[in-house]
């Protein structure tokens, strides 16, 4: 056990799952499970339940004869997240404002708290972790387990295009965290009310914004493209 009790095991287990997310192990790598069993100084049995989980929440791919390749990030998973993103994070929200208990609004607050700090402090990766923890915490609220794995795995890729594309010197996507942190200010005492009709129109909102952000680093300056479904031609 670590001083703060926890296991060999979780340890890599929440490390991997940061690395993941901050895209230090960048998507469509393999992991070597030789060079990762001796950093964390675990055996290949407990190394191999922690590939297990985290190929079953999605950071990771499980390839016979190949090992654990870190969740690869491509145009159809871009395209994907895109439809069902704004479905998704509205109907947790909705649910969030309709069963959070008053344990789990003190630990939103607690994300934010460090959310805000970490926008503060210029924290890149601090930022998009925290980002992701805020999200999980009314994941959790939701308390729907059809709807859990879902965001689990939106949450993922999110946080590592959050990754690709922030820069804090960027002032336009300065003001867009700004306006997001206020954002999340508005969802806890939404959340807080219990007022789920306002709380899922904020997640679309909210969504827009993350929307706008990622448009505007893969669009090339001078251009609109948008990341929707394709218009379709009048031919058809």
């Amino acid at each position: 056990m670590n001083e703060d009790g926890r296991s060999k095991k979780s340890i890599c287990l929440e490390d991997l799952q940061r690395r993941i997310l901050t895209q230090d192990l960048e998507p469509g790598s393999y992991l070597d499970e030789t060079l990762i069993s001796e950093a964390y100084e675990i055996s290949r049995p407990p190394l191999r339940e922690v590939l297990r989980q985290l190929a079953g929440d999605g950071y990771v791919v499980l390839h016979e004869n190949r090992g654990a390749q870190v969740s690869p990030m491509t145009h159809k998973t871009m395209r994907n997240f895109f439809v069902v993103a704004p479905m998704i994070y509205a109907a947790v929200s909705r649910l969030a404002a309709e069963n959070a208990r008053p344990a789990q609004i003190m630990r939103l607050k607690d994300a934010q708290l460090l959310f805000r700090a970490a926008i503060r402090d210029g924290d890149t990766a601090g930022r998009a972790l925290m980002n992701e923890r805020f999200h999980a915490v009314i994941g959790e609220m939701a308390d729907n387990e059809y709807l859990t794995p879902s965001l689990r795995r939106l949450l993922i890729d999110h946080t590592r295009w959050a990754m690709t594309f922030y820069s804090p010197r960027n002032p336009t996507l300065a003001e867009q965290r700004s306006i997001a942190a206020d954002q999340h200010d508005e969802f806890i005492a939404l959340i807080e009310a219990g007022d789920a009709d306002a709380a899922a129109d904020l997640a679309i909102a909210h969504w827009e914004l993350s929307r706008a952000e990622i448009e505007s680093f893969v669009t090339p300056a001078g251009m609109q493209i948008p990341l929707g479904n394709a218009p379709k031609s009048s031919a058809q």
